[in-house]
């Protein structure tokens, strides 16, 4: 009865939703306030009817009913119960609820917290993001719908994914669905502009804080399923270049821009049309990532679905919304005059140098993601575009762009005088002499070590030399840090937070050592001053699956480290083996030890790794995120500009 009582929320979410679209957009249009009231009751009711579907489809999951079909075939009565939950949304069907409750959320909270908006543009924003709630809604219902039935329930499921089994991607889906589906809203707002033909500071402040939401779900997001392919899928990396993976690096991307370019409309009331078109830019991409996912036209693990009808239907959506946000900003760009006037050298000028580096960086991932379906199409050759051409053509623009951001932090608006930029000069040696300590301890080793080593501590210097300058002179210096607005502080902790993922990422990339080798019960191997001793394998039972696991016993000149117990799992109902690697973390390096299969001619293969620096990755992500919450949480936001709501002919009656 749940289950049909859930399908048939949806159907009525639906219709609030064609609704929600068509009343407030009229209303809007016609100057009827008690239409444009009726959007944020709308907006509360599709989130409540999706709400209560989802919760009813959880609790299938987690009562194992497999009444379901969904449940049947991602579900198991011996998975742990955290499985079942993220059974859930480890499928097309359930994910793409979870996209649809996550899109009502924000409106609904647009609805809740957007009270001081101009009534007007809250109607159109909450219009807009009804129009994209009716489309994936009727995507849901028409091709995937998550409560269809089996004829005869079998007694039991075929299992979730082994490779979702695992805490860090039981989290991941969902944060990074909030940063995917967050920028709807910045969309909505940039259309709402444009229906309005307006964009002024207020405006940019307001966009900021959903901006900023977004990104710090998709930098969480991004971080939990880097930290997950690096100790789950055994091959001991933390990127790949997956067109999966670029389908969530894309929107983060350009939303960083959208960040600062917003910045500018606020302060300077410049950059008005670039900044609308990055809020467009940035839901696009994400309906790009989900097409790639969720069509089957371009290869992942990662992906959910390989159905040609589904294909369509997205693509039907991206090109009524991108396409038409496009053609739509073609006919209404004049409108944004921009007003401010700044010098080449200035802070604006930085943001722009910022801005133009994010994008064609999304460009250059997009172009990579993309070619070999072009490829196919056009020429009928089958192409793969892999890591070396994505390390070769995008790191050029990040290195750029860290050298540039400490510099625009110290710029002035308006304009710079040499005094400002002269500051940064002893930064300057500083990083040079890190570089330059760098190559002369390594020998003969590629240069990017010590380039990454130098550009981080760039990043994070930068930021203790703007946080000097922000404290003026004189005494109080203290009083006056401590006192700085949480966006001050939020953006010198997310810089910094770059800063060591780059020191990071040049550590591992650099100096990782590797070592393959078959080992027999007892027997040892060197790997760069430490001891790894094979001195057990021993075959196991976990709650659903079996596995081999080895005890590796981990020392250095004699003195043990730790005892590693690195797995061979295998998942008898999905019939699929997975890898668990045994890490010895630590701050400066991990130990990561991997054990294959036995070998004909005895022993086991043991491969074996040192990544020097490998958590100051997912430290700088988390340090990111966490600058992201203290800039959100900064009193202007909460106190952003309101307007007057004028009122509609009806009032006067």
């Amino acid at each position: 009865m749940l289950n049909e009582l859930a399908h048939f929320s949806l159907n009525i979410a639906l219709g609030f939703a064609v609704l929600g679209t068509i009343i407030p957009l009229l209303g809007a249009t016609l100057r009827r306030s008690s239409w444009m009231q009726l959007a944020s009751v709308f907006a509360l009711l599709q989130f409540l009817l999706v709400a209560f579907t989802f919760g009813v489809l959880t609790l299938a999951f987690v009562t194992s009913d497999f009444s379901l079909r969904l449940v049947v075939l991602n579900s198991h009565t011996l998975k742990p119960m955290i499985y079942k939950i993220a059974g859930v949304w480890g499928n097309h069907e359930g994910s793409l609820l979870l996209w649809v409750l996550i899109l009502t959320f924000f409106a609904a909270c647009a609805a809740l917290f957007g009270r001081r908006l101009p009534q007007s543009l809250l109607a159109r924003v909450l219009g807009v993001q009804s129009a994209i709630t009716t489309a994936f809604l009727a995507f849901v219902l028409l091709t995937s719908n998550p409560f269809t039935r089996v004829a005869f329930p079998p007694f039991n499921g075929q299992g979730l994914n082994p490779l979702l089994q695992d805490p860090g991607l039981a989290f991941h889906p969902p944060f990074l669905y909030l940063g995917y589906v967050g920028l709807s809203i910045t969309f909505s707002f940039a259309i709402a502009a444009l229906l309005e033909g307006k964009v002024d500071s207020a405006w940019g402040r307001w966009v900021r804080p959903w901006t900023l939401a977004a990104w710090i779900f998709l930098t969480i997001g991004i971080g939990l399923g880097s930290w997950w392919a690096y100790y789950e899928l055994g091959w001991g990396g933390f990127w790949f270049w997956d067109p999966v993976e670029n389908a969530s690096f894309m929107p983060w991307l350009i939303s960083a821009a959208l960040l600062h370019s917003a910045i500018v409309v606020e302060k300077r009331d410049a950059l008005k049309a670039w900044t609308i078109l990055l809020a467009i830019l940035a839901f696009g991409f994400s309906l790009i990532g989900t097409f790639i996912v969720r069509s089957g036209v371009l290869t992942s693990v990662h992906a959910f679905a390989n159905d040609p009808e589904r294909g369509v239907f997205i693509l039907m959506i991206l090109a009524v919304f991108f396409g038409g946000a496009l053609l739509l900003f073609a006919l209404r760009a004049k409108a944004m005059d921009s007003k401010g006037v700044f010098a080449p050298v200035s802070r604006e000028s930085a943001l722009i140098a910022n801005n133009l580096l994010l994008a064609i960086s999304c460009f250059v991932v997009f172009v990579g993601t993309v070619w070999p379906l072009v490829a196919e199409l056009l020429m009928d050759r089958k192409l793969s575009v892999g890591p070396p051409f994505f390390d070769l053509a995008f790191t050029p623009f990040m290195v750029a762009l860290a050298v540039i951001l400490p510099i625009g932090s110290t710029l002035p608006w308006k304009r710079a005088r040499r005094a400002h930029i002269t500051r940064l000069w002893p930064v300057a040696l500083l990083c040079l002499a890190v570089v330059g300590l760098a190559w002369a301890m390594q020998t003969g080793r590629s240069l990017i070590g010590p380039v990454g080593l130098g550009l981080g501590v760039w990043l994070v210097m930068g930021v203790v030399i703007e946080l000097y300058q922000r404290c003026g002179r004189g005494a109080g210096k203290m009083r006056r840090l401590l006192r700085l607005p949480l966006a001050d502080w939020g953006k010198a902790v997310a810089h910094a937070g770059l800063g060591i993922t780059i020191f990071g990422v040049a550590g591992i990339t650099a100096w990782q050592v590797e070592d393959i080798r078959v080992l027999e019960i007892g027997q040892s191997a060197e790997l760069a001053g430490f001891t790894i001793t094979l001195e057990a394998v021993e075959d196991r039972r976990g709650p659903n699956y079996l596995t081999t696991m080895a005890d590796v016993a981990l020392s250095r000149q004699g003195q043990p480290i730790a005892m590693l117990h690195p797995e061979r799992r295998y998942y008898p109902v999905a019939e699929m083996p997975t890898t668990e690697a045994g890490i010895d973390s630590g701050l400066w390096r991990d130990i990561y030890v991997v054990v294959g299969d036995a070998q004909p001619e005895g022993g086991y293969a043991v491969r074996s790794f040192i990544k020097p620096l490998a958590n100051w990755i997912w430290s700088g992500a988390i340090i990111m995120a966490l600058g992201g919450f203290l800039s959100l949480f900064d009193r202007r936001y909460r106190m952003a500009p309101g307007a007057a709501r004028e009122p509609g002919p009806e009032a006067a009656q």
